[in-house]
């Protein structure tokens, strides 16, 4: 079932949302070439989660163990945070969710360490804009599945894959909730968007082949052909006036 939130709902899940861009924003500026860990970057998320009065969303999820799903590289998602060294030439996934006043947010954004390769920068580029053309979708009246085809045909039209196993989701007072948003499909596929529906849309895109493998601690995923992969991710409200950003200070 999908949950459809009053204004007073979403204002809550706004309120989630500006926390998870604050520590977005912080902790992406905390990183130093060939000097931060991956785990300070977490200890600082979830320092900076606490004194704002939320609660990391996704530590103990599922047995999740951190704060934030940090990943690098041919990472797609869930990479967790350790002593790994980010270098000059990665990119990194930041993955943040934060539950305050019974409801959640959810936001994820790939940045760029130090100077990297025009490659890896085409495909950050190309991935924020295929975020940008869901988002732009999610209007009353229209189905999940116009979100999904138009984020699939600009990312393959780009030369770049969608992953397939993983998908977007609704949000709310639950971290997942109905409707799933996959980054692939047609475009009347799924259920039909209303107002007050608030979702997760996360485009995750491989440079090479869609097919992904789970490590073996479980959560981190990675593409199968060891290519890179970055990763988008906004909570949005589906408005009368047309899809609003939650994730946004």
């Amino acid at each position: 079932m999908i949950h459809l939130k009053s204004a007073s709902e979403i204002a809550k899940i706004r309120e989630s949302g500006r926390i998870v861009a604050r520590t977005m924003r912080l902790v992406s500026e905390a990183i130093i070439p060939d000097k931060t860990r991956t785990i300070e970057l977490d200890l600082l998320a979830e320092r900076l989660i606490r004194e704002e009065g939320g609660t990391p969303s996704f530590k103990g999820y599922r047995g999740y163990p951190a704060t934030a799903c940090i990943s690098v590289n041919e990472e797609v998602i869930h990479g967790i945070p350790g002593e790994r060294v980010l270098r000059s030439g990665d990119i990194v996934d930041l993955d943040f969710g934060v539950y305050k006043d019974g409801f959640h947010a959810d936001a994820a954004w790939t940045f760029p360490v130090g100077t990297i390769s025009k490659e890896a920068q085409r495909l950050l580029n190309v991935s924020r804009e295929a975020l940008n053309q869901g988002i732009a979708k999610a209007c009353p009246g229209a189905k999940v599945g116009l979100v999904s085809s138009t984020i699939q045909k600009y990312v393959e039209v780009q030369g770049y894959s969608v992953v397939r196993e993983l998908v977007g989701h609704g949000i709310g007072r639950e971290l997942h909730e109905e409707p799933s948003v996959p980054n692939f499909g047609r475009p009347k596929d799924g259920p039909v968007l209303k107002a007050g529906t608030t979702i997760c849309i996360e485009p995750m895109e491989n440079h090479g082949g869609y097919e992904v493998l789970t490590l073996a601690d479980g959560w981190t995923i990675v593409t199968k052909d060891g290519t890179l992969s970055a990763h988008f991710e906004h909570t949005v409200a589906v408005t009368h006036d047309g899809p609003e950003l939650l994730t946004v200070e």
